[in-house]
């Protein structure tokens, strides 16, 4: 590997695992794709590396999924994002909120529309606004508008689940 692309392996590669777990919520698919996606970056060695690997990234995960859905396979949820795993073993309490919070944000990710998951996503694995322009077609003052109302649209989608839940627990 060049001295460049090793580099770009080892600053990007944690933030692109965390990327395409959040898309294809499979800690070991998500670690396979981005193997993936270096190995590409190694034959094809792009101008615009980082973005160019978000891009490969984000094909490879929307690939997976139409695979998945022509097998009639159904992703599940791992118990925890293997990025923030702790060293020492979780209560079982904490493990089952853990399971809750995570999957409660999967769902609230879920009601957003795929352009707001696709710039939330890039901006949380790292990506400047300029690489999350060039990775969704946006102009570059537009990332931060989109992004604002993404985050807005996730957090009232978190908070009418919640809402739901409350009123599920309070009827029951």
């Amino acid at each position: 590997m060049t001295d460049e692309l090793e580099q770009l392996y080892q600053s990007t590669y944690t933030a692109v695992v965390r990327f395409l777990y959040r898309k294809v919520w499979d800690a070991e698919r998500a670690e396979d794709l981005a193997q993936e996606v270096f190995v590409r970056a190694l034959a094809h060695r792009p101008d615009k590396p980082r973005a160019w690997v978000f891009a490969v990234a984000a094909n490879l995960a929307r690939d997976e999924a139409r695979s998945a859905m022509r097998r009639k396979r159904h992703l599940t949820l791992l118990k925890g994002d293997p990025i923030s795993q702790p060293t020492v073993a979780p209560s079982a309490d904490d493990t089952v909120e853990h399971d809750e919070q995570v999957a409660s944000v999967q769902e609230a990710l879920n009601t957003l529309t795929p352009r707001d998951r696709e710039i939330l996503l890039l901006w949380d694995a790292g990506l400047s606004y300029p690489e999350i322009a060039a990775q969704t077609g946006l102009a570059v003052g537009a990332v931060g508008t989109t992004l604002a109302r993404a985050r807005r649209r996730l957090v009232d989608a978190h908070d009418r689940q919640h809402a739901q839940t409350r009123n599920h627990a309070a009827h029951s």
